[in-house]
């Protein structure tokens, strides 16, 4: 199996959207917070691995071409984010305010928790950027002296959880408003975050394409100040 994966240049881009394919269909079938494609994904490629013997850098040697698509698809975001430039315009004080709070709130929670468990500084470091984009959260983490492959894993779990979790806070603390529903999943769950939104509506979608960019610039100032409070 690792022999075959090797010879192919495909191979883990096909694997990554079989079971991102296999996440949807379960999706569709049962329409639960907990029945995400991507966290189903994840899944599957672990166990895929676990059972194959096939080593993660095999895999990854021919699945990194997906991450190539990470660019584009996150300059893309800028289409519905200049659709709603009137309603930008017209709510930018509330936008900057809902973001800026996000991102301090994150902030404070990380260093909530750091002073609880008594976290070391570069695990405390490496947990500052967890509700920013990948490229953003592991650039900060390795700069401020942190661990920046465990900054990748929670930044995705990050964006998952908050994936899954939007629709029931949305519900249960009874969000109605576009704006401040694509803020909030911006803020606190990046561009997996923002894929929920855009699911919402192109407003909410727009938004949360605007809170990424925000929220990135402000956590990598916020993260240089909250890392030396330790």
């Amino acid at each position: 199996m690792e022999n075959l994966i090797l010879n192919s240049a495909a191979s883990g881009v096909f694997i990554s959207l079989a079971a991102y394919g296999i996440g949807t269909l379960v999706k569709r079938k049962w329409n639960s917070p907990l029945a995400n494609p991507l966290l189903i994904a994840i899944i599957l490629v672990i166990l895929f691995l676990k059972l194959s013997g096939v080593e993660y850098e095999t895999y990854n040697a021919s699945a990194k071409y997906l991450t190539y698509l990470l660019a584009p698809a996150t300059v893309s975001l800028a289409i519905p984010m200049y659709e709603r430039m009137q309603l930008l315009k017209e709510n930018y004080a509330a936008i900057l305010t809902g973001i800026l709070s996000g991102v301090l709130a994150s902030l404070v929670c990380v260093l909530a928790m750091a002073l609880v468990f008594h976290l070391s500084q570069a695990e405390y470091v490496t947990l500052l950027p967890k509700s920013v984009t990948t490229a953003i959260g592991m650039d900060i983490a390795k700069e401020l002296g942190g661990h920046s492959e465990i900054a990748a894993a929670e930044i995705i779990i990050t964006g998952v959880l908050g994936n899954m979790a939007a629709e029931p806070i949305c519900r249960i603390f009874a969000i109605r408003h576009p704006v401040a529903k694509g803020i909030a999943l911006g803020t606190s769950a990046h561009a997996i975050g923002t894929a929920k939104a855009m699911e919402m509506g192109e407003t909410e979608g727009a938004m949360s394409s605007l809170a990424i960019v925000v929220a990135g610039v402000c956590t990598v100032v916020g993260a240089t100040v909250f890392a030396g409070l330790l």
